[in-house]
């Protein structure tokens, strides 16, 4: 307890809602870390919190170092970066699936046309096949 300008009983109520915003597990507020939520937690008036430069500044450096992100928000960003990953992966396999059925559709037409060819031919030409004269010898 090295600030001098709260009371010993303020700074511990200061640093623990400040462990507990960090932690992730707010009592009195809605867990993000802001400076107003610091206050809102301890149970003190912001202007109380202002005087309260070691909290502050120990509150800063922690913002500055790991970012104001609560482990919450964190894990939601992280899920969200995933799903978006996911996302590009499945639209990329979307579009070459629609590229080989596209081709496939068009080989597949080809040899309908070619197989009715094939049928009209040998419809025109009937059953009856000339054998070729077998060599006597």
């Amino acid at each position: 307890m090295s600030d001098t300008s709260v009371s010993a009983k303020t700074e511990h109520k200061l640093r623990a809602a400040m462990d507990r915003l960090l932690g992730g597990k707010p009592q009195h507020s809605d867990g993000r870390l802001t400076k107003n939520n610091l206050a809102l937690e301890a149970g003190v008036s912001p202007a109380t919190m202002f005087r309260a430069k070691a909290v502050l500044a120990d509150w800063d450096t922690h913002i500055d170092t790991h970012g104001s992100l609560t482990p919450g928000e964190a894990r939601r960003d992280a899920d969200i970066n995933d799903l978006r990953r996911q996302l590009a992966a499945a639209k990329k396999e979307i579009t070459e699936l629609n590229r080989q059925l596209t081709a496939a559709t068009t080989v597949i037409a080809s040899l309908h046309h070619d197989n009715q060819m094939l049928r009209t031919e040998h419809q025109a030409e009937g059953n009856v096949l000339e054998l070729p004269p077998r060599p006597r010898g």
